[in-house]
């Protein structure tokens, strides 16, 4: 296995990891503290994550309890949540924000599955793309003589194979989360 293939191997890992960080975002119906991943709080002049500020519990299914672990923050957390534009109006009872996750209406499912669909896609396409670099790069030592006719064709196929692998992922990922939105 020469470099091009190792060097695929973390690349398409990423691509399926920014995959899962972008479907996480995706709110089903579900109460899911991965829905305010990528809120940032104004603390004291710094952007901080809003999950190392406070604790965030799933009371039940439809709710999310964010406690901040400093008490004087409750304000910055709550614009914070507003600002970062998740679709659910917090409401903060001077301790804690709750976040009430509305049941989804059949058309905003179907518009949320649409959207998973087209993250899946544009996943595929990158690693479609990593591919064309990896067997151009292997076409390059071929000619320049680094590799055999055949260390190509056999890295040329083991690339193919990882492709394929990720496609089949990308689309698990993908019917995984448009069951998820899909579950009444």
């Amino acid at each position: 296995m020469s470099h091009s293939t190792k060097s695929i191997d973390e690349r398409i890992d990423r691509t399926k990891a920014v995959l899962k960080e972008n479907l996480n975002t995706v709110r089903a119906g579900r109460a899911n503290p991965a829905l305010l991943d990528k809120v940032m709080v104004d603390y004291y002049g710094t952007p901080t994550p809003l999950k190392n500020l406070t604790n965030i519990s799933v009371p039940d299914p439809r709710q999310l309890l964010i406690t901040p672990f400093d008490p004087k923050s409750l304000g910055d957390i709550e614009r914070a949540i507003n600002a970062a534009n998740v679709g659910i109006t917090p409401s903060n009872d001077g301790k804690n924000i709750r976040l009430v996750i509305p049941q989804l209406t059949e058309e905003r499912r179907k518009e949320l599955t649409k959207s998973t669909k087209k993250m899946g896609e544009e996943a595929k396409v990158a690693v479609r793309n990593l591919r064309r670099e990896a067997n151009d790069s292997l076409k390059k030592q071929q000619k320049a003589g680094e590799i055999t006719e055949d260390d190509l064709k056999e890295d040329l196929d083991e690339i193919q194979k990882k492709v394929d692998q990720a496609v089949k992922d990308i689309d698990e990922m993908i019917a995984d989360k448009d069951k998820e939105i899909m579950e009444v």
